[in-house]
């Protein structure tokens, strides 16, 4: 595999903010009347906070959320997400990362991140990783999520890197699609290796080194 430059998702490869999610979530859904689950939590990996809410709403059977009331329910998901984030420290990011990004970069390969997340700077900022990425693609700055591919392209858009040149990491399905999608190679880590869609499967981020 050829690749000048490696794009990382966020959550589930390079930190695991899912218990965080699913704790924030399952209060709003609570809220709702609404049995939301680990296994519901699954469905939500990759997609954006829009995007997960309906898919939580599958399980309403309350009147009918206008515009305004989701509106309200997003902000107040993110306020709680948030409150559990402002517990993360650079002791959540493992040795094996940091050590896997140094030698990345040792050898000349441009290093982003490709989240969908809008709170992937304020996780970076509190895991002491903003640093080690030459440069950021987030939800704030895109409008179409996974599978979509436009945040790896405008990560790859940011380093001044071709999409074929690029190698994503990712642990969701929608992220390898989206990947596959931009033309980039692509590998699995964690639940994404199931589906067997990526170019490589990993078993953790160090395993990079040997692509």
């Amino acid at each position: 595999m050829d690749f000048k430059a490696v794009i990382f998702d966020l959550d589930g490869v390079l930190v695991f903010t899912d218990k965080y999610h699913y704790l924030a979530w399952k209060e709003i859904a609570g809220e709702l009347g609404i049995d939301f689950t680990e296994k519901d939590n699954d469905r939500l990996r990759g997609v954006s906070r829009a995007e997960s809410l309906e898919i939580i709403l599958e399980k309403y059977e309350g009147e009918p959320l206008d515009d305004a009331k989701k509106a309200d329910l997003l902000e107040r998901k993110n306020n709680i997400y948030r409150e559990y984030l402002g517990e993360m420290s650079p002791s959540d990011v493992t040795g094996d990362v940091r050590d896997t990004l140094k030698k990345l970069k040792e050898n000349g390969i441009k290093l982003a991140v490709g989240s969908s997340s809008k709170n992937t700077a304020f996780i970076l900022e509190k895991t002491d990783l903003t640093d080690a990425f030459d440069a950021v693609a987030d939800g704030t700055m895109i409008v179409r999520s996974k599978p979509d591919p436009e945040v790896f392209l405008k990560a790859a858009e940011l380093i001044d890197m071709s999409p074929s040149d690029c190698l994503v990491i990712e642990d969701a399905d929608a992220g390898v699609e989206a990947a596959i999608a931009a033309g980039m190679h692509s590998a699995a880590i964690g639940a994404a290796r199931n589906s067997h869609k990526a170019e490589a499967e990993i078993e953790s981020v160090a395993d990079i080194l040997n692509l």
